[in-house]
């Protein structure tokens, strides 16, 4: 059984940036892809960014291309997501997610997730 941890959410300006860790823990941790994800108030959860935990090649929302980076360090077992440039927008809940296959841009394909944490930000 896979548990996912997020960190990394808080309050920020406009034009700032954070960045949110996702660690995770489990027997035998070797997923197909890990992906953010992310639920703002009264909408549906929606796919952020992946990443294929063998080869990296990675996927982005229309949303967040060119600002949002993904990256995974295998050895710790832990993804990440590099926020710049934020927008009020960008305000919800950031989950993290495993799937066991693909394809890794599709929030169905996900079967193991954290708990979220929150990124608001402020205009």
């Amino acid at each position: 059984q896979v548990r996912l941890v997020e960190s990394g959410g808080g309050l920020v300006q406009a034009g700032g940036s954070l960045r949110l860790s996702c660690a995770a823990s489990g027997r035998t941790f070797n997923p197909y892809a890990m992906g953010w994800f992310r639920q703002a108030p009264g909408k549906e959860r929606e796919t952020v960014a992946g990443i294929t935990w063998s080869s990296g090649s990675t996927y982005y929302a229309d949303s967040v291309k060119g600002r949002f980076t993904i990256s995974r360090d295998n050895a710790k077992n832990t993804v990440y997501l590099q926020m710049n440039s934020l927008k009020p927008e960008d305000t919800a809940v950031y989950f993290c997610a495993a799937s066991r296959s693909g394809p890794y841009y599709m929030k169905e394909r996900y079967d193991s997730w954290g708990q979220g944490t929150q990124v608001t930000v402020s205009s």
